[in-house]
C-alpha cells in the first residue's frame, strides 16, 4: 500500500483532522489573548465561537470518514452546517480585522447568508423527514442542497472580497477552500468514492486553509504588537522617540561609544506661528524639523522630542564633530522650513551623566534663544566664559 493510498482511506482524514485542531488550538489560544489584550472585544468574541466550531466539525468529519460505520444523518447534516456557519463568521471576523473601518464592513449581508443555511437545512428534512431519523452508513446519505449552497457561500465571499483590499494570503485561502470543497463534492457525486486521489486533495487542501488562516492571524498579532510597542516609545506626532525612550537610546550610546553629544533645538517663535497660522500649519513645519533632526543623527545616533517644540539628538561624537551636525540641523531648518531654531549642544567630556549633559544642552540652547535665536551654541563656551568672569 502507497502513502498516497493510505492517506486516500479514512485514516488520512484522521490525520487531516488532527493537523486542523491542533492549528485551531493555536489559533484559539491568540484569540483569547487578543480579547484579553484588546478593546474591540466584539470581533474576538466572533472569532473565539467560530473556532471551536470548527473543531467540532473536524472532529465530525473524523467520524464520517469510516464507511463502515451506521450513523443517523443528523451528523451529516450536523457537520454540513456547522462548516457552512463557521466559514461565514470567520471570514467574517478576518475581512474585519483586516479592513477596519476603511471598507465599513456590514455583518448584516453575513447574518441573512448564515440564516439561509438553517432554511435549505430545514427544507432539506422537510422534504424527505425520514431520512434525518434512519441509521444508515455514512456514503448512503447526503444533502445536496446544503452542499452545493456551501460552494454558493464560498464564491459570495469571494466576491465580496473584491471591494476590500486584503491580504494575499487571504486570496489564497478562499481558492485553496474553494478547490478542496469541490474535489469533497465532486468525489461524493460525481465519482462516488471511486477516485483516491481526489479524497486526498479533499483532505490535505483544508491543512493548507487553517495554516494559511494561522499565518494571517499570527502576523495580525505581530503587528498589534509592534504598533503596541511604538506607540510606547514613540511620539505620536512627530514620529521621533518619546522623552522617556530617547533617554533610554542615550544611556546605550554613552555606555557604547566613547564620546558623545547631545544636541538641543528648539524652533523660534512657534508660539506666533500657532497664533497666525494655526495649529495645523504649525504642526506640519514640527514635523519637518522633526525629520531633519532625525535624518541627522541617522547612522551617527538617535533624535527625540523634549515636549512642545524642543527637540532632541544624541550623536557619536567619534567620527563626526557635534558642532557640525548641529550646525547642519540650524542650517537645514533654516533653508528648507518656514522657521529657524535655536541649537545647544553639551559632550560626555562635560559630564558622564545623561541628565546632566541634557540640562546642560538645554542651558545652551536657550543661551542662543536669548542672544540672537537661530543659533548654535556649545555649552563649554557659555562654562568657560562664566569661569573667566
Amino acid at each position: 500500500m502507497t502513502i498516497s493510498h493510505w492517506l486516500a482511506w479514512p485514516n488520512g482524514q484522521l490525520l487531516s483532522s488532527s493537523a486542523i485542531i491542533v492549528i485551531l488550538v493555536l489559533m484559539l489560544f491568540m484569540s483569547v489573548r487578543l480579547y484579553i489584550s484588546y478593546r474591540n472585544k466584539q470581533i474576538y468574541r466572533w472569532l473565539i465561537t467560530a473556532i471551536p466550531l470548527i473543531i467540532v466539525k473536524q472532529c465530525l468529519t473524523a467520524v464520517l470518514a469510516y464507511p463502515d460505520l451506521s450513523f443517523i444523518p443528523w451528523f451529516y447534516l450536523t457537520f454540513t452546517v456547522l462548516q457552512i456557519v463557521s466559514f461565514i463568521i470567520i471570514n467574517f471576523v478576518f475581512m474585519k480585522l483586516y479592513t477596519g473601518r476603511s471598507a465599513q464592513l456590514k455583518g448584516l449581508p453575513f447574518i441573512i447568508i448564515g440564516m439561509l443555511t438553517f432554511v435549505i437545512a430545514g427544507i432539506q428534512i422537510a422534504i424527505a423527514p425520514s431520512a434525518a431519523d434512519t441509521g444508515v452508513a455514512v456514503d448512503a446519505f447526503t444533502f445536496p442542497a446544503l452542499d452545493f449552497y456551501g460552494l454558493i457561500v464560498i464564491f459570495i465571499i469571494m466576491l465580496g472580497t473584491r471591494s476590500a483590499a486584503m491580504n494575499a494570503k487571504y486570496y489564497a485561502s478562499l481558492i485553496v477552500f474553494f478547490v478542496s470543497e469541490l474535489a469533497r463534492l465532486a468525489g461524493a457525486y460525481v465519482f462516488h468514492g471511486s477516485l483516491g486521489w481526489l479524497a486526498l486533495l479533499s483532505q490535505l487542501l483544508p491543512i493548507i486553509y487553517y495554516a494559511l488562516l494561522f499565518l494571517l492571524l499570527f502576523e495580525w498579532v505581530i503587528e498589534r504588537l509592534l504598533l503596541t510597542y511604538q506607540s510606547s516609545i514613540m511620539d505620536g506626532l512627530t514620529g521621533l522617540y518619546n522623552r522617556r525612550h530617547f533617554y533610554s537610546k542615550a544611556e546605550q550610546l554613552l555606555q557604547q561609544c566613547k564620546s558623545m553629544a547631545i544636541i538641543f533645538g528648539d524652533i523660534d517663535n512657534f508660539k506666533r506661528l500657532n497664533d497666525t497660522h494655526g495649529h495645523l500649519k504649525a504642526d506640519g513645519v514640527l514635523k519637518q524639523v522633526a525629520v531633519i533632526m532625525k535624518e541627522e543623527s541617522s547612522g551617527i545616533g538617535s533624535a527625540g522630542r523634549y515636549g512642545g517644540e524642543e527637540l532632541l539628538a544624541c550623536i557619536n561624537t567619534e567620527r563626526v564633530k557635534p558642532e557640525l551636525v548641529a550646525e547642519s540641523i540650524r542650517r537645514r531648518v533654516e533653508a528648507e522650513t518656514m522657521v529657524t531654531i535655536s541649537v545647544g549642544f553639551s559632550t560626555s567630556k562635560e559630564s558622564k551623566h545623561i541628565q546632566e549633559v541634557i540640562k546642560q544642552a538645554d542651558e545652551a540652547m536657550y543661551h542662543s534663544k536669548t542672544t540672537g535665536k537661530n543659533k548654535v551654541t556649545a555649552f563649554k563656551s557659555i562654562s568657560s566664559s562664566k569661569r573667566g568672569r
